[in-house]
């Protein structure tokens, strides 16, 4: 990506101040594979830890809200050392909500989600930046003002880090 290839985008990632992310099929392939025994299986992309580090390290906020309730979610928060979640939510926005009132960024959020019930975030006051993965169903596609070429759980957040943090000329890879 080239500071050229970031258009009108550039201006709105250079205020991001925190990232809202769902999880299944953003950070993972969207999936959901039950063994046997009925535990769950996810996969995470070790790019999309490393890049999430890389915001956090540039003072960048990250946030998870997810409509699904997973243990494995909350040790790959723990992991990445984001402490802002919240599953098993029926309503993204008024978790968004929730997770401002707890001292998360109120304003010049990106919120990058796949699915329909991702479009709550898009709407939510506080969100500048929609952002989605290739992949994502069709109505999101049409709403993202930003859309990786990768697609969930291969690693898209590197692609959303390397625009916010070249729009803040923070990119230490150039």
């Amino acid at each position: 990506m080239t500071d050229a290839n970031l258009g009108p985008l550039y201006t709105v990632a250079s205020i991001i101040e925190g990232i809202v992310l769902d999880v299944d099929g953003v950070l993972t392939d969207g999936k959901i594979t039950y063994t046997s025994d009925g535990n769950e299986l996810k996969s995470f992309h070790v790019q999309d830890g490393s890049s999430l580090k890389l915001l956090a390290r540039q003072g960048i906020a990250l946030a998870i809200i997810t409509g699904r309730q997973s243990s494995i979610v909350e040790r790959r928060a723990k992991e990445l050392d984001i402490t802002f979640v919240r599953q098993g939510v029926d309503s993204k926005s008024s978790a968004l909500d929730q997770l401002i009132n707890d001292g998360f960024p109120a304003a010049s959020l990106c919120a990058i989600g796949d699915d329909l019930q991702d479009l709550q975030l898009f709407d939510h006051s506080a969100v500048c930046l929609a952002a989605t993965v290739a992949n994502a169903h069709p109505a999101v596609l049409n709403r993202a003002q930003f859309v990786t070429q990768r697609p969930g759980g291969a690693g898209a957040i590197v692609e959303l880090a390397e625009l916010i943090l070249r729009a803040k000329e923070r990119w230490p890879h150039a």
